[in-house]
């Protein structure tokens, strides 16, 4: 079976968005498109998604709100071509399981502990438990929701593996060395995910051809 990456457009600029797109297509590796809150909140952003067709298309914007909220935010979006669509599991059972009742197509990623955070930054927010405590506990509810995906770091997967049998998709995943403003990262190689998210180690430094190649060569 092909790996699987999704990759990251963290840009408002829909010609550099464009040349990501046409630049990392292979035949090697299954790969699909993450758009975040900063593109679908860029001028022509939504435009740009609504005119996409033949990709995989994850839409990131971790929806955290009342259930009515979430639920009208999900049909709000059903004029888009999506494929994955990210919800906090944090805003509990109620909610994940309305999402997912109105979702038709659309896969519901269920987002467990941010890999920005680590045990000391739980604690300041006021979790007693420790990150794969609370990660193992998320992929409960996940799973009591009936939801298609869980996004976890790295270190969590194992963990979540053994609760969660569906997908598992994976950010904080890296070529090299490099982890950015992630605390929870690995090296793509070391990573046993059903999707990797990958994003600045391919589009930011140097030619987005050779780092797909780096990154075929890294799993």
């Amino acid at each position: 079976m092909k790996k699987k990456v999704f990759i990251a457009i963290d840009t408002t600029d829909l010609k550099k968005a464009k040349k990501i797109i046409a630049q990392s297509r292979t035949n090697k590796i299954k790969i699909g498109y993450k758009f975040g809150l900063q593109f679908m909140n860029s001028k022509k952003g939504r435009q740009f998604v609504s005119k996409l067709k033949n990709q995989i298309v994850f839409i990131d914007l971790k929806l955290m709100d009342i259930v009515q909220t979430m639920i009208s935010t999900v049909k709000a979006l059903k004029d888009l071509k999506i494929n994955y669509l990210t919800v906090h599991i944090s805003s509990g059972l109620a909610a994940l399981k309305a999402v997912k009742k109105v979702s038709g197509s659309v896969r519901i990623v269920g987002v467990s502990t941010l890999t920005s955070l680590n045990n000391k930054d739980l604690k300041l927010i006021g979790y007693n438990r420790s990150v794969k405590n609370l990660v193992a506990h998320q992929a409960k509810l996940a799973k009591r929701a009936g939801l298609d995906a869980v996004v976890c770091s790295p270190y969590e997967v194992n963990i979540v593996r053994k609760i969660f049998k569906k997908e598992i998709i994976t950010p904080g995943v890296h070529i090299g060395k490099k982890n950015y403003d992630q605390k929870r990262s690995m090296e793509s190689k070391k990573v046993n995910s059903d999707w990797l998210v990958v994003g600045r180690s391919v589009t930011r430094n140097g030619g987005i051809k050779r780092n797909i190649q780096k990154l075929i060569k890294s799993l």
